[in-house]
């Protein structure tokens, strides 16, 4: 009889928390404006289990000492940072694919267009993610026009 009440709730259990487990990761983007389309998706869903990705502020700073490289480059800055976003990621298990979320800072809204066709060169023949774009004063280091945050998504192992 033990045994029974045992068993029974067991499978109880496992029939209450496997739906959970058996979740598949999904990522799907979508666009709900014309304008949109091509430039940027307007959202993205992820369902499922999954390993979300912060990245910092990333731009064309020099890994070992800071440095800002291609000073007075804004395209050469644009193309360093999203370099470099993509081996942070791949570090991490994630490609460009797996971005569901991207800031971009520019000190001067005059680099809109050079900062659309680095994101094209980027994201070539990829979903682009979710994009929020900001003209600020000041980056974290004099010289800086370019910085990128992102936040990407992978299914969790």
């Amino acid at each position: 009889m033990l045994i029974r009440a045992a068993t029974a709730l067991l499978t109880l259990i496992s029939m209450s928390v496997s739906p959970a487990f058996s979740q598949q990761f999904e990522k799907k983007n979508y666009n709900y404006s014309k304008f949109a389309t091509g430039a940027f998706s307007e959202a993205v869903v992820v369902t499922g289990p999954a390993k979300t990705i912060y990245l910092a502020g990333i731009g064309s700073e020099d890994p070992d000492n800071g440095s800002i490289h291609h000073k007075d480059n804004f395209l050469e800055q644009c193309r360093m940072s999203w370099a470099k976003v993509k081996k942070a990621l791949e570090a991490n298990g994630a490609t460009l694919a797996d971005i569901v979320k991207a800031t971009s800072y520019v000190t001067d809204v005059r680099y809109r267009e050079e900062m659309r066709k680095c994101r094209e060169e980027t994201f070539k023949d990829l979903p682009l993610p979710p994009h929020t774009f900001l003209n600020v004063v000041q980056l974290a280091r004099p010289g800086m026009m370019f910085e990128v945050d992102v936040v990407a998504a992978v299914a969790a192992k």
